[in-house]
């Protein structure tokens, strides 16, 4: 959108321009003054909305418009083109508005619009929520309760001893050291004054008594709820191998262990990462940023193989060589000592830091000791209730019904999280909304993104369209002939258009 010099490009549009130099369902990119604006049509309607994504400031024009809305192309987030709501996550902050006149064949932005006064959903509502957990589906659903007219008791307890924070930061720009650790609160602490939540971080719930509807906490306090939201995420595994639980030995699923890591890595030199995961290999990536020769170790063949298929694995094993990480496949660590990790092949990799990722187990003992129907999972329907129909799940914990298979599935995706966390907050008001977002995720690697939407367990053809060393690619996952899920490397609009398909579907 800017030029050289940082100043918005394209047409002033306070000066005017053809109505036909924006086609029906077509957008145009220029500014107002010094701020970047995109004029959009749908119909005889046209829209003028400010022309970057507040999420990580994605170029909106460079995205599609669906409906009312206009995506992001880099993490696909949605804004309402009347409002600016931001109407679809990872993007929590709205666009600005502006005012459109028609005069004759042309058309003039004339100034900012007023935001909107939102009114509540219709009740009744309960009177006290509780909200456990202060990840992703959790934030979410404290901002969307507020947002839609909620005005009860709203409590939001987490054992993190964090306000809620930007999750997938944590192995990618932040611990690689690109990102400020003020870039990555969710939230400043005055926020959830403002809007009145009352959060309880470093705290744990130990039981829930359904009964009395009452959530137990391990300070011993309290809390009588309405409606009750189980948001606890899922908890990084360790290898019962000698030498795992070493202080040198780290996992990284939390703020307080990336800074930790961050900390260890500042007087490290040599680091090995146990799995090849999308944690694992960001984590890889962000410490080769950070100087340290790094060695992965998995027990597949080609990294990321079971998730996206031999062609996008070996291709990030390709990159990661590239830039140094020495991979041994087809191995795992026999055990781990203060200066080494020994593998199942008398291999020694010396090691002053070890990262283990090898995945996530969902955190269901709070809801399996309530008698909750537990599966890989907390069971949820397609409004996010378990069978207690005062409590609710979403993240990582929530094992759901697929709107496109009908099969229960469990998706560990930070924008299905945040998406189930608004769409668990309005089924608390008493809504009906059906969750049934198509799964979006995006994983960086040095200068590489990988896009993926939809969901493939399994497949039987996977279609290359392009090249993925050339950064320029499309992968389609497909079982019977019905697509299931679509990679993209540098094809983000095609991503876009990927997904706005799933929903509507009909795959390509």
């Amino acid at each position: 959108m800017g030029g050289e010099s940082g100043k918005p490009t394209g047409p002033d549009f306070r000066a005017g321009v053809p109505l036909e130099s924006v086609p029906d369902g077509r957008m145009l990119a220029g500014h107002v003054g010094d701020e970047a604006v995109l004029l959009a049509r749908r119909g005889e309607n046209v829209f003028a909305v400010s022309a970057t994504c507040t999420h990580y400031g994605g170029p909106l024009a460079e995205g599609i418009l669906a409906g009312g809305t206009v995506r992001c192309p880099w993490h696909h987030a949605a804004f309402d083109l009347a409002t600016g709501a931001a109407v679809r996550p990872p993007a929590r902050d709205p666009i600005s508005c502006w005012k459109v006149e028609r005069r004759g064949g042309a058309v003039f932005v004339t100034g900012r619009a007023a935001v909107p006064v939102r009114s509540p959903a219709p009740g009744p509502h309960p009177s006290r929520i509780v909200v456990v957990g202060g990840g992703a589906a959790g934030n979410a659903a404290v901002e969307t309760l507020r947002d839609e007219g909620f005005a009860g008791v709203l409590t939001l307890v987490s054992a993190d001893v964090d306000p809620p924070y930007d999750r997938p930061n944590l192995s990618k720009d932040y611990l690689a050291g690109n990102a400020p650790e003020e870039w990555i609160p969710l939230r400043g602490r005055d926020f959830y004054e403002e809007s009145k939540v009352d959060l309880r971080l470093g705290v744990r719930a130990r039981a829930i008594d359904r009964q009395r509807r009452r959530l137990l906490l391990a300070d011993e306090a309290e809390l009588p709820y309405d409606a009750l939201l189980l948001a606890t995420g899922a908890d990084p595994i360790r290898l019962p191998i000698p030498g795992a639980g070493s202080p040198h030995v780290r996992t990284l699923r939390t703020l307080a262990e990336s800074r930790e890591l961050i900390g260890a890595a500042g007087s490290a030199r040599r680091a090995v990462v146990v799995g090849a995961s999308f944690i694992g290999l960001e984590a890889a990536a962000s410490l080769r940023a950070r100087g340290l020769a790094v060695d992965v170790v998995a027990p597949e063949a080609v990294p990321l193989e079971r998730v996206m298929g031999p062609e996008v694995g070996a291709f990030v094993k390709r990159l990661h060589e590239e830039h140094g990480v020495v991979f041994h496949l087809g191995r795992k660590p026999k055990d781990i000592s203060r200066s080494a990790v020994s593998l199942d092949d008398g291999t020694s990799l010396p090691a002053d830091l070890v990262v283990m990722g090898v995945g996530v187990r969902p955190s269901t003992s709070l809801a399996e000791d309530s008698g909750l129907a537990v599966d890989r999972g907390l069971l949820v329907d397609e409004l996010l209730r378990t069978d207690d129909p005062a409590i609710f799940a979403a993240g990582d914990v929530a094992r759901f019904p697929d709107a496109r298979t009908g099969q229960k599935i469990r998706i560990e995706h930070w924008v299905v999280a945040q998406r189930q966390g608004r769409t668990a907050a309005r089924n608390m008001l008493g809504g009906r909304e059906r969750f049934d977002a198509v799964p979006f995720f995006w994983s960086a690697h040095y200068d590489v993104t990988i896009t993926y939407v939809g969901h493939a367990e399994s497949w039987d053809a996977v279609d290359l369209d392009g090249s993925l060393d050339a950064g320029d690619a499309r992968i389609t996952y497909r079982k019977e002939g019905r697509t299931l899920a679509v990679a993209t490397v540098g094809r983000d609009r095609e991503s876009l258009l990927a997904e706005l398909e799933m929903e509507r579907g009909n795959p390509g």
